[in-house]
């Protein structure tokens, strides 16, 4: 894919925002318990350091809807990424606010500054165009890089945002993703399998079309799956779907039998009482879903027939869990 990076311009000097995808988990203390995104952005961060640019940063962490929410805070990403760049890392309190005005003014070349979680702002999943402007000038940026891949599809201000006012190119991590996706869906090793997820098939309609045309297998989990079951006529009970989208379900069936691709739905669940993590739980088939009960996870036979297809696929592009992973007791699906 012919995408600009970081190697293309001339980055001598410059000041540089860069927008990373530090969406990782921690635990209730605030530790994080996986920090891979953290170690993927590493190679760009250090790549910008030795061109001795000033690099301000920015990420979501979470879901606080647009609301300061401590528990999202990106301090100990600050102090993870300090360790592994064995250098510290400058940390504004805020995102657009006078902490990190004042801490941008003062950013010497060569250092990093990680402003607080974005999405502390309300605009920012609303791709409020001044919030972007915001990012901009308190950066004082010249150039945008965008280097978190999990976020790059959606329009926020502080991903396709920003790039509408000042120059923008891919990191690393964004070039390998890219690099990889490009081969993957133009020239793939076959079988070659999709597997979606997630909460609503109205979210993934340009996916599943692209996909209907690629794949030789669609696998289909997450909530969105009952959208599926309830078209083909099926109880749901009160798991979640999608009303307004049950006829576009059916027209998705039904194209990828004209196309001989195979979609796959869900056999059985694993249902549960309530929407909690310690919920009465039990694996039922999808004829059997009790009323009352909702789906929160592809069931037992559900994981066996879908990982028996996996194991003779030659490319496989997941996007979305199969289920309500945050809970443990509904992650063995997505596991």
């Amino acid at each position: 894919m012919n995408k600009k990076t970081i190697r293309d311009v001339d980055l001598k000097g410059k000041t540089i925002l860069l927008r990373c995808d530090f969406n990782v988990p921690m635990d209730e203390n605030g530790n994080i318990t996986d920090n891979r995104r953290i170690v993927a952005a590493i190679p760009t961060i250090k790549y910008l350091i030795e061109n001795n640019c000033k690099i301000v940063i920015t990420s979501h962490l979470g879901r606080p809807k647009g609301k300061v929410d401590l528990k999202y805070s990106l301090k100990p990403v600050q102090e993870e990424l300090s360790r592994l760049l064995g250098k510290n890392v400058n940390f504004a309190n805020d995102v657009v606010g006078e902490d990190a005005k004042n801490k941008a003014d003062k950013l010497k070349n060569g250092e990093v500054l990680l402003l607080e979680n974005v999405r502390f702002e309300k605009g920012e999943e609303k791709n409020d165009l001044s919030l972007a402007q915001k990012l901009i000038s308190v950066s004082k940026a010249d150039l945008f890089v965008s280097d978190a891949f999990g976020s790059a599809h959606r329009a926020h201000s502080s991903t396709a945002g920003v790039a509408e006012f000042i120059p923008a190119v891919a990191g690393f991590l964004m070039e390998k993703e890219l690099d990889f996706l490009g081969t993957a869906l133009e020239n793939p090793k076959r079988p070659f399998i999709a597997i979606l997820g997630g909460k609503k098939v109205s979210d993934k309609i340009g996916v599943i079309d692209s996909f209907l045309d690629k794949v030789d297998t669609l696998m289909i989990g997450g909530a969105m799956s009952y959208t599926f079951l309830k078209a083909q006529g099926y109880d749901i009970g009160n798991s979640i779907y999608e009303p307004d989208k049950l006829d576009l379900a059916r027209e998705i069936m039904k194209k990828a039998k004209e196309k001989g691709v195979k979609l796959m739905l869900p056999v059985d669940t694993k249902v549960g009482k309530e929407f909690k993590p310690d919920t009465e739980s039990k694996n039922v088939s999808i004829s059997e879903i009790p009323e009352g009960w909702s789906g929160y996870d592809i069931g037992e036979e559900t994981i066996r027939i879908y990982s028996d297809e996996l194991k003779n696929a030659k490319t496989v592009i997941w996007n979305g869990p199969m289920g309500l992973f945050e809970f443990d007791q509904f992650a063995d699906g997505t596991n």
